[in-house]
C-alpha cells in the first residue's frame, strides 16, 4: 500500500481520503502588525498542507473574479491565467512543469495555475511597462480572496519557464511570471518532515528597511 501511494505521489494522482476538514492557521495567530490594518492582510500567508479534495469549477473562479479587479495601467488587465484542475487531462501538463520540490506538496492541490502577462498594449501595440507590476495585484487579489474562502493559494517559481512557454503555446508577446497551487487545507502531519517545520506564518521586515521618505537609502 505505502508503494502503491509514493508510485501516485510521484505521478501526481495522488487522491487523499474524502471528508477529511482541517482548517488554515491565521496569520495574526503569530503575526503582529506595527500599524491599524486590516487582518486579511497578516492572515494571508502560504501553507502547503492541502487535502487533495477537488474544488468545484464555480469556486475556483470566484479566486479569478477577484483577480479580474486588480488595478491596471490604462485598463489594460495584461495578465492571463492558465489552469488545470486535477484527475483532469490538463493536470499532467501543470503538474510536469513543478521542480521535484514542489511536486512532493502539489501532489494534494486541487488546481494549479499559471500567471503570464502580455507585454504589449493590444491596442497600440506600445510596451506595457507595468505589465508585470499589474499581473502581481490580480495575483494578490486572488490570493486574498482564497484567504477569506479558507483555501490554501500558494504562489511559487520553481518550474520550468521555458518550457510551460514551449508545452502550453505562450506566446512570445507574453512573459511567464509564476505559478500558484490552490487547494482544501490538509493535514501538516502529511507534509514530508523538512516542511512540517515551515508549516506557519512566517513574518516581514521592518518598514524601516522597506520604506524610505525621499531618497534611497541602504540598510
Amino acid at each position: 500500500m505505502a508503494r502503491e501511494r509514493d508510485g501516485e505521489r510521484r505521478q501526481g494522482r495522488y487522491s487523499a481520503p474524502r471528508l477529511l476538514i482541517a482548517v488554515i492557521v491565521k496569520g495574526r495567530e503569530v503575526r503582529r502588525a506595527d500599524h491599524a490594518i486590516d487582518d486579511i492582510f497578516v492572515d494571508r500567508w502560504s501553507p502547503r498542507a492541502m487535502s487533495g479534495e477537488p474544488i468545484d469549477e464555480a469556486d475556483l473562479f470566484v479566486l479569478f473574479e477577484a483577480a479580474r479587479w486588480a488595478p491596471s495601467a490604462g485598463n489594460t488587465h495584461p495578465w492571463r491565467i492558465l489552469y488545470a484542475h486535477r484527475d483532469t487531462e490538463q493536470w499532467p501538463l501543470f503538474f510536469d512543469l513543478l521542480v521535484e520540490r514542489n511536486k512532493v506538496w502539489c501532489v494534494r492541490a486541487s488546481a494549479l495555475l499559471l500567471f503570464v502577462s502580455r507585454t504589449t498594449n493590444e491596442q497600440t501595440g506600445k510596451p506595457l511597462i507595468t505589465h508585470t507590476y499589474d499581473t502581481g495585484a490580480a495575483w494578490e487579489n486572488l490570493a486574498l480572496q482564497g484567504t477569506l474562502r479558507g483555501l490554501v493559494v500558494h504562489g511559487m517559481a520553481g518550474f520550468d519557464y521555458a518550457r510551460a512557454r514551449t508545452v502550453l503555446g505562450i506566446p512570445g508577446d507574453f512573459t511567464v511570471e509564476a505559478m500558484a497551487a490552490v487547494g482544501k487545507p490538509g493535514r501538516t502531519e502529511d507534509l514530508p518532515e523538512d516542511f512540517q517545520s515551515r508549516e506557519l506564518p512566517n513574518t516581514r521586515k521592518p518598514l524601516s528597511e522597506l520604506v524610505f521618505e525621499g531618497r534611497y537609502r541602504s540598510g
